[in-house]
């Protein structure tokens, strides 16, 4: 497959080089009224319109043909959600393809074809575009139709949080697919013609049990099942079976063969729906994956999901040894129509607090040259860049406040608040405009396809909900639905609107419920998927509605921002930034993505190959309300940039402020250091200013970086650390004064519409490297680490099947530290001791193999394979340890440069499962260096 496919730029510096209602009510948004006939549909104080400005386009093909949403009968007048991962089966983005590009759900990929859809298990990856990309690319093992279907197209039939139903029709046959992320099942309704299986080779077939059959295609494995009483006829490449009169047949590809029975007995469950709930309650935010189900043959009603490591990591419902490759790492299965995650909630603060170290003089000269300038918005016209300008003015709102400032914080409070009335009224230069076939709002002058394409619609509407949300937290009355908080409502509706009901808006378009992330092409249309490049302008739409919420008292939309922002986090730290290091392929020798696509993900952006951007696109906006969960990552951060450093061929130059600001996370002394070093001598990032990084650079410095172990009772607070001292800060938009309760015990009284701090003794010094050492606990996850905080868990080790597993690690348990540095002691030897319990399970035996790769090339240079433990039948941790001796060892230990040591732990024997201790000094390995 080709590197990257271009879009048009959503560009922050051009370049040459291009590398690749009542609806509503519960929620707060306002009425969900359809766009009147008039050509201005008002909104309290505000109006947009309902057609186009004279000479703009809305959605087309490649080739500018208007089009409109590619949907059946059924789904026609429904809000399309855009910007999924299936978006491009109803947004026919090429003229010559009426059907879909490729579509990542994973574990399996998929593309609708004229006979029906192609079904892929993409396991290993490709690294192209100078391994600068990896992809699993969509690639087909068989395709599901029906006999003699020849469709002149696809279509979106049905469609719910994260599965889609695509519908084919050729006149005499019509087929129907329902597909989703997570769904190792594809769940097929056809009529006029026979079940159809066509494999792109001759498969082997592993089971034929009748009207169910087991097929090896590609190395990939897959079930078949047909009707009770039908037959699978295999001829070469065709595989069918009649219906016997029903209308019904699915698939599923296998973890491994003898998953087969596990998985016959949800053949017949079809999915029909998917949704997520979420709660926000004192610093957890929790979420509900769920599943409704038809039972096509006897009374079976559950189902098989795969979770993505965003969410196995923070679920504790009891999930399968089945596993899966994908792109975003290994899924593991789940044997239940329902999961449910918990996550500690994301930090947000509407701004960091004042440092008594700043030089008020100094800050208020910085402030003043933005405030006082002869265009403060600097000649923006379309969304992107008026999003960006109001960002900016934004920050300066708060720390004019918070050193005095009071007339140039209502001057600067009167730019946004008139900018905004503009945008916010139709008519004008600039307007939102009403899509009716879209059902989306776009506003014009539009900017890299947020017209034609629709995309980035949440990047740069999060701009003006977070400068609204500025606005509300000064002027309640000017958000005030009945006045301008109408029309930021709207945006909030077009781009995260949390109704799945009303018919002017889709739910969530900005959002991958399931992914963890959002999309930021509307249509979807390439080879590799869709893609999102800025995640943390995707997370500043998700800030954003945390504030506004929190300032105008809508604690729906309040709590909506948090769960989506939290989830966005850990999305962030697992996928753009493999902070486990356990995402990426070994193959793939880079250390962040500028681009998550459905495919995998690439060390690029859409306008430049410059470092600074690639790795910098992925933290601006910097702000105290969507960048301080980054902080809880600072090996990530520290990685990151050394890569940035080493890519660039030094420090950054052109976005140096983004970086310091990104480095202050980890490291706040260093990061002020290279401020003061350039003592105000740059020029800014277009949508910051020298004001707000020198607030936020000293503000760190003072405070300690963020230390997210620690979160508030409400969501707009924060914990910071350094030397042992702990920070505490909330801010209260509420109208009486409140106490904010944190998880260590600590209170902090706030005064109404206030920000309060107070320090305390706790945490480490965020900002300092963790101690070298040899030991490492065993963590969930798959990571060894030296680090000793948390609380105790535990993984849990695959049963061997009954199987004799002496020796061959079968479904293991794998746990890796990259990056190690060590000196081997001279005779040295490896040590460990791992907390195993097999319950009351009789025969069960568990073995470890520890490897050392002394480089970090990919090549083990040394394997020490452990007699098995044989565990007791009695419930309790008993201890492993090298002492069993070695079983078998290959190669010879060396010094380590950047090497990577794995410990692998599987069941050796016996019919069970077991666990193994985490996060405790019980379960440790202890290498030979120092």
């Amino acid at each position: 497959m080709p590197a990257l496919p271009l879009r048009p730029l959503r560009a922050v510096r051009p370049a040459s080089v291009l590398v690749v209602a009542a609806s509503l009510a519960a929620v707060g948004l306002g009425p969900a009224a359809a766009p009147a006939a008039a050509a201005t549909v008002p909104v309290g104080a505000g109006s947009y319109s309902d057609t186009r400005p004279s000479g703009t386009s809305g959605p087309t093909t490649n080739t500018g043909t208007p089009v409109k949403p590619k949907v059946t009968a059924a789904a026609q007048g429904k809000p399309v959600p855009t910007n999924d991962w299936w978006s491009s089966l109803a947004f026919q983005r090429y003229g010559d393809n009426p059907y879909s590009t490729p579509m990542y759900g994973h574990p399996l990929t998929y593309q609708a074809v004229s006979g029906g859809l192609e079904v892929g298990y993409p396991t290993t990856p490709a690294i192209v575009g100078e391994g600068r990309q990896y992809e699993f690319a969509h690639k087909r093992d068989l395709t599901v139709g029906l006999t003699g279907l020849n469709s002149p197209d696809a279509k979106a039939d049905a469609w719910s949080d994260w599965t889609v139903t695509p519908y084919w029709s050729d006149g005499t046959r019509t087929l129907r697919t329902t597909i989703g992320h997570g769904m190792p099942f594809v769940y097929a309704q056809g009529s006029g013609g026979n079940a159809r299986i066509s494999t792109a080779g001759t498969p082997s077939v592993f089971s034929d049990q009748g009207n169910v059959l087991g097929i090896t295609v590609g190395g990939h494995h897959y079930a078949l099942f047909a009707p009770t009483g039908a037959d699978w006829n295999v001829s070469g490449t065709e595989i069918t079976a009649g219906l016997g009169g029903k209308d019904y047949f699915s698939l599923a590809v296998l973890p491994s063969t003898d998953a087969l029975a596990t998985y016959r007995k949800y053949a017949f469950s079809f999915i029909t729906g998917s949704k997520v709930d979420w709660s926000y309650s004192s610093g957890t935010v929790k979420a509900t994956y769920s599943l409704t189900t038809e039972a096509k043959e006897g009374t079976e009603r559950g189902a098989l999901q795969a979770l993505y490591r965003h969410q196995w990591l923070h679920t504790t419902d009891t999930l399968t040894s089945h596993t899966y490759v994908s792109p975003r790492g290994q899924m593991k299965v789940r044997e239940g129509a329902s999961f449910s995650t918990s996550m500690k909630a994301a930090p947000a603060l509407p701004q960091l607090p004042r440092s008594s170290a700043l030089d008020t003089a100094r800050l208020r000269g910085y402030v003043n040259e933005v405030a006082n300038s002869a265009d403060p918005f600097s000649g923006a016209t379309d969304t992107y860049w008026t999003g960006k300008a109001l960002g900016k003015l934004a920050q300066l709102v708060t720390i004019s406040d918070q050193i005095g400032e009071t007339g140039t914080r209502d001057k600067l409070l009167g730019l946004i608040k008139g900018k905004l009335q503009d945008w916010f009224t139709a008519g004008g230069a600039n307007e939102f405009s009403y899509d009716k076939d879209w059902k989306t709002l776009t506003g014009y002058p539009a900017s890299y396809g947020s017209d034609t394409e629709l995309n980035d619609h949440h990047f740069h509407y999060g701009y003006y909900v977070h400068a609204a949300a500025i606005v509300a937290q000064y002027d309640a009355q000017w958000a005030a639905d009945s006045a301008w908080g109408g029309m930021v409502k709207t945006l909030v509706r077009d781009t995260a609107n949390p109704s799945r009901t009303d018919g002017s808006f889709p739910f969530l378009r900005g959002f991958d419920v399931y992914a963890g992330h959002g999309w930021a092409s509307g249509h979807q249309g390439f080879a590799a998927g869709n893609n999102q490049e800025s995640s943390s302008e995707s997370t500043n739409l998700s800030a954003a509605l945390v504030l506004y919420g929190s300032a105008t008292g809508d604690n729906s939309l309040r709590d909506l921002g948090v769960y989506l922002l939290t989830t966005e986090s850990e999305a962030i730290a697992q996928y753009w930034f493999d902070k486990d290091q356990q995402v990426f392929p070994g193959s793939f020798t880079h250390d962040t993505l500028g681009m998550v696509w459905g495919s995998g993900g690439a060390y690029s952006t859409w306008w430049t190959a410059n470092p600074e951007e690639i790795h910098g696109i992925n933290t601006l906006p910097v702000t105290a309300a969507n960048a301080l969960h980054l902080g809880a990552h600072k090996e990530a951060i520290r990685r990151n940039l050394a890569e940035m450093e080493r890519e660039n061929g030094g420090p950054a130059v052109e976005w140096r402020d983004i970086l310091w600001e990104f480095q202050s996370l980890a490291d706040p002394a260093a990061a002020k250091a290279k401020w003061d070093a350039q003592n105000g001598s740059y020029t800014p990032e277009d949508g910051e200013s020298k004001a707000h990084t020198y607030h936020w650079l000293t503000g760190l410095d003072t405070t300690g970086a963020p230390d997210t172990s620690v979160t508030g009772d409400i969501p707009t607070s924060a914990v910071f650390a350094k030397n042992g001292t702990r920070t505490y800060v909330a801010h209260n938009h509420g109208s009486s004064a409140r106490t904010v309760t944190f998880s260590d015990g600590r209170t902090l009284g706030v005064p109404a519409r206030s920000t309060a701090t107070a320090t305390g003794p706790g945490g480490t010094d965020p900002g300092t490297p963790p101690a070298s050492g040899n030991t490492f606990r065993l963590r969930t996850g798959g990571v060894l680490t030296t680090a000793t905080d948390g609380s105790a868990g535990s993984d849990t080790i695959a049963s061997a099947g009954g199987t004799n597993r002496d020796g061959t690690p079968y479904q293991p348990l794998v746990y890796e530290v990259k990056g190690v540095n060590g000196t081997l002691t001279p005779g040295g030897s490896t040590s460990f001791r791992l907390a195993v319990d097999a319950g009351t399970a009789v025969g069960l035996g568990q073995q470890a193999r520890i490897s050392y790769d002394l480089t970090g090339d990919g090549t083990f240079d040394r394997t020490e394979t452990y007699h098995y433990f044989a565990t007791d039948p009695v419930t309790g941790w008993e201890r492993y340890d090298q002492t069993r001796g070695l079983k078998s060892a290959t190669g010879t230990l060396g010094n380590l440069r950047g090497g990577t040591v794995r410990l692998e732990v599987w069941s050796a024997i016996g019919n069970a499962s077991s666990r193994v201790q985490t996060n405790s000094d019980s379960s440790v390995v202890v290498i030979p260096f120092g």
